[in-house]
């Protein structure tokens, strides 16, 4: 998880933060508010009552939009890259959902994330959590999710950029655009040649998911 938090004033964000409002003041506030929370989870009879805290990893870094250390273009870009990457590329399970045991045995993840997908799938299989629907996101860890949240009192809103957007293309001067506003359906699907293609590659993922199991269960059965 990655949080940008800022001190504003009195007034809103208008307003400049107060004298004590330091960086280091700010920096200390969040490592006590990350130490002191705690939720419980609703009580199972298969795992108790779990408290869920912050681990110790705790990376904590001022912001300067001049000046030495990472700048708001910086953070914005890092922020970007994950934001834009699938759960594969990041390292928090796969693209695709699972629907079988197997399945998580069989996806090329690390061994940490392999065991949170199997935790996970153990999870979703309790009464006492099939609101959550763990299993339907097992391949995400269970996160499903927004990928992103702010202050309504800061930054802006997507409502917002969007007008602006459209805004922007209708007022620009694009020399010899021709715009046509008249759509109509053409179709959807492949072509005969092209799903010929398609059914020869989903047959080939289905064989090496197939016998990547195989040899799984080959090598769990030697050991």
């Amino acid at each position: 998880m990655h949080a940008v938090v800022r001190l504003d004033g009195p007034d809103g964000p208008t307003d400049d933060s107060p004298p004590w409002g330091t960086a280091d003041r700010l920096t200390d506030a969040v490592r006590a508010s990350a130490g002191r929370v705690l939720v419980r989870t609703p009580y199972s009879l298969a795992v108790g009552e779990l408290h869920l805290r912050w681990g110790a990893q705790l990376d904590v870094r001022p912001l300067h939009a001049e000046g030495d250390g990472p700048g708001d273009d910086a953070v914005a870009a890092y922020v970007a890259k994950y934001v834009t990457k699938g759960a594969s590329e990041t390292g928090a399970g796969t693209d695709h959902k699972v629907t079988t045991w197997d399945d998580i045995n069989a996806a090329p993840v690390s061994e940490h994330i392999r065991t949170l997908m199997r935790t996970c799938w153990r999870l979703g299989g309790l009464r006492e959590y099939a609101p959550l629907h763990l299993r339907t996101w097992t391949h995400t860890l269970g996160y499903r999710g927004h990928i992103l949240t702010k202050s309504r009192a800061y930054s802006t809103t997507y409502a917002a950029l969007r007008a602006e957007r459209a805004h922007h293309i209708g007022q620009a001067e694009i020399p010899d655009a021709i715009t046509d506003a008249h759509w109509r359906y053409v179709g959807s699907g492949h072509t005969p040649g092209a799903a010929l293609i398609a059914a020869g590659v989903a047959s080939d993922l289905a064989s090496n998911r197939e016998m990547a199991r195989e040899e799984i269960s080959r090598a769990a059965v030697s050991h």
